[in-house]
């Protein structure tokens, strides 16, 4: 169960972070979050795990 609570938002994350990657692509390919999925689903992952992080210890 706990691993549930732990990899539910990493994944959340990863999957929006992956639709803002690939719905809010910039033209330029310069921007960071939004240049590939692959980038987008990274970032978001990474914000899902100190979610999940910061939700455990309270």
């Amino acid at each position: 169960m706990k691993a549930l609570r732990f990899l539910a938002p990493v994944l959340i994350g990863a999957i929006l972070g992956a639709l803002m990657g690939t719905f809010g692509q910039c033209t330029s390919g310069t921007c960071p979050l939004t240049s590939t999925w692959w980038r987008g689903a990274i970032y978001g992952s990474v914000l899902g795990l100190l979610f999940a992080l910061s939700s455990l210890r309270s």
